[in-house]
Formats: structure tokens, sequence, C-alpha cells
């Protein structure tokens, strides 16, 4: 019984963290936490992302599926091609496939892959000769990705369980890395684009999609399990990314803003509104 109780609680806070709810005074359900360390941070990520992956219409701070990918950009022959039910838990928040000059035989590595759109979009465009590897930590994700690929008879996309932050990767391992709104949910993102210089082979290209901000969050946002968990509190500032991507090794940064991406619920958006969060897409190349 005691298990029992404990796994509908973990459930229960799952979907409440996913689903933002409030108390009749508009409160945080999560409380705010004066310091957000890498374990609390995972917790409140995969809480999020377990409801994702079992019920994303259950989902209410940011828009899932099809009808979101299809607005960011993704061409319809793409979306025709991937399943359906990949397509319903689908979380980007912008376009990058176009800025990564994908090509066949490439070797792809996804960062955080989820649902696993992303990994079946590149292994599409890389072909037989390629092959497309996503990266994930949350176990329902990763399940359901491997499950969806076995489905789909898709034989150049593998899925492995891993933290981004510790690729399980050897170096210059593969040709382009992808990664749709991951570094906002990574404790450490530094170490996430040092890794991603790792792997990379000479001349790797790292395309990605992420949150920025045009004012600096306060520690208190920056710190909040709810906003971290759904991205915006992990955005960085957009004048900084140049200098952050160098840091990592990365040059010929090109940046392209994603009017289209927005959050849904009253919260989220006062706070984009605030300190203009926004999505942008990225191509950057190892120095």
């Amino acid at each position: 019984m005691r298990d029992h109780e404990r796994l509908t609680n973990t459930a229960d806070r799952d979907r409440r963290l996913a689903r933002g709810l409030t108390d009749h005074r508009g409160a945080s359900p999560v409380p705010t936490a004066t310091a957000l360390d890498g374990r609390e941070l995972q917790r409140a990520v995969d809480g999020v992302y377990r409801t994702v992956a079992a019920t994303p219409t259950e989902v209410t701070h940011f828009e899932t599926g099809r009808e979101l990918a299809s607005r960011l950009g993704y061409p319809p022959a793409d979306l025709e091609r991937v399943p359906e039910t990949v397509l319903r838990s689908f979380t980007g928040v912008g376009y990058h496939h176009d800025l990564a000059g994908l090509g066949a035989g490439d070797a792809v590595l996804d960062l955080g892959s989820g649902s696993g759109t992303d990994a079946f979009v590149a292994a599409l465009r890389v072909g037989d000769r390629g092959r497309a590897l996503g990266v994930e930590r949350v176990e329902a994700q990763l399940t359901r990705a491997r499950r969806l690929r076995e489905d789909a008879g898709v034989t150049n996309a593998t899925f492995q369980r891993g933290t981004i932050e510790a690729l399980p990767l050897a170096d210059g391992a593969v040709d382009v890395v992808l990664s749709n709104g991951t570094l906002v949910l990574a404790a450490h993102p530094e170490r996430v684009l040092a890794e991603a210089s790792r792997v990379l082979a000479s001349g790797g290209r790292l395309a990605i999609s992420e949150l920025v901000c045009e004012r600096r969050l306060p520690a208190q946002l920056r710190r909040d399990p709810e906003l971290r968990a759904i991205g915006i509190g992990g955005a960085m500032e957009l004048a900084t990314v140049p200098d952050v991507l160098a840091s990592a090794g990365f040059r010929n940064v090109r940046i392209r803003e994603n009017p289209w991406y927005e959050f849904v619920s009253t919260r989220a958006r006062s706070v984009c509104q605030q300190y203009g969060v926004g999505s942008v897409s990225l191509r950057a190349e190892l120095a």
C-alpha cells in the first residue's frame, strides 16, 4: 500500500508541475528555492517530461505536438514521414535543420532527444549511410522513443540513455550536434557545450534552438524550480551567446530569431514579456 501511495504521489506531483497549477492566491505550486542544485533541477525537469511522454495534452505552460512543429518551420514533407505518435510529444522551441546542413552519410547527435522528433528528421536527411543518435536522460521519454523507432522501422536512428553534460561518446564521433530547448534545462550548460565540442569531428557543426533573454533574470527566478523546469529560468542572455560559444571552441556563429514560439500560461508569458525571453536558432562551427 505504501509503495502504491508513493507512486501515486509522484505521478500527481509530476502532473501538477507540468500543468503549472496554482492555489487560490495564484502562487506557484512549487516553492521557490533559495538555491537550486543539479539534483533539484533534474527532479523538476524529469517530472515535466515524464508527463510529456505519457500525456502531453496535460502540459499547459507550453505547446506540444505537430501543429507547433509546423509553425516553427518543420517542412510538411518531413512531418509526413515522422510517426504521428512521435510528433504528439514534440516540445521544441525552434527549427534548425536547415542551419545544420545535413548531408548523406553524416553522423548526427541530438542532445536531450525526448520523443525523438529531431532524431527522426535527421535520420531522414542523412539517409541509409548516415546515422542519428539521440541521448536522453528521462527514462519514460527514452523508452517511448525506442518503441516508436521500432514501430516505424527506422534503422538508422538509435536512442541511448545518458546525460548531456557527460556524453557517452568518443572524441570526434559525430559530424553534427543538434539540440532543441535542451541547454536551458541543464544545470551546467557550459559543460554541455564543451561536451558537444569534444564529440564533434574536425569541421563539425552545432545547430540548436534555445531560449534566450534580453535582460538577465534575477536570481529568484533563475532558481525557481517551475521556471527552470520549463526552460525560462535557464534562458541565456542573448548578448553573451557568441562569447559563450567561443569559450567552448565554436566560431562563425549565425543567430536567427524564432518569433513563432511562445509560452501559453499566464505566468510564463508574464516573465517572458518582462525579461524579453524568446527563442532563437543558431549555427556554429568547430574552431
